[in-house]
């Protein structure tokens, strides 16, 4: 896997390329310093992932994203921070990246850039839990979910997983026996092609 670490602190980036490529499965092409550099690096290598912190001089993370996904929606960007900032987690959605997780969470980068080359979408365990809160402030979503075959009483399953019910809360708020709430969630992800609760709850919101 080819990725590009772009930090403005070159004591973490050295770090985190030192840590990845120790198990020889990630390859670090090369190491920027702001959201400038980024771009530069992205149109160069076509990294697999580019792997970016936000708050940078002369440009942040979210606004080289912001440039990098409108002549490349195929890019995965996996934004790496100090920082959990509800307006950066929102932005980090809205733009289409493939995950923000924290830096002190270095434990689970290398797991978190497998499973984003694979598709997935990854958002620490701090993040998710901070869904709840944004989809409380935001008006209720425009997607014609009808479009994909959705169900209202399947709509209502999605509103509740991505509140954070549990299948046993949903299964208890709405009269169903677990097992119909786990039948109902295969039909969902395959209706809306997601992998898991996780996904349906981020595609809600950025929906």
């Amino acid at each position: 896997m080819n990725i590009i670490i772009v930090d403005d602190d070159p004591y973490v980036s050295l770090s985190l390329k030192t840590i990845l490529e120790v198990s020889g499965e990630i390859k670090v092409l090369e190491i920027g310093k702001n959201g400038k550099e980024a771009i530069a690096l992205y149109e160069k290598y076509h990294p697999q992932i580019l792997l970016m912190d936000i708050r940078m001089d002369e440009m942040t993370g979210i606004e080289a994203a912001k440039i990098i996904l409108e002549h490349d929606q195929e890019a995965k960007i996996l934004f790496l921070t100090t920082f959990l900032d509800d307006e950066y987690i929102v932005q980090s959605l809205k733009l289409g990246a493939k995950g923000y997780i924290l830096k002190q969470d270095f434990e689970s980068l290398a797991p978190a850039l497998k499973a984003v080359a694979k598709g997935q979408n990854v958002f620490g365990n701090e993040i998710i839990t901070r869904l709840p809160n944004f989809l409380s402030q935001t008006s209720h979503s425009n997607y014609d979910y009808s479009a994909k075959g959705i169900t209202n009483k399947e709509l209502e399953i999605i509103e509740l997983v991505a509140q954070g019910f549990s299948n046993r809360e949903i299964a208890g708020h709405l009269y169903l026996s677990e097992g119909t709430v786990r039948n109902y969630l295969s039909s969902i992800l395959e209706k809306l092609e997601l992998r898991d609760r996780t996904q349906l709850a981020v595609f809600y919101y950025k929906s």
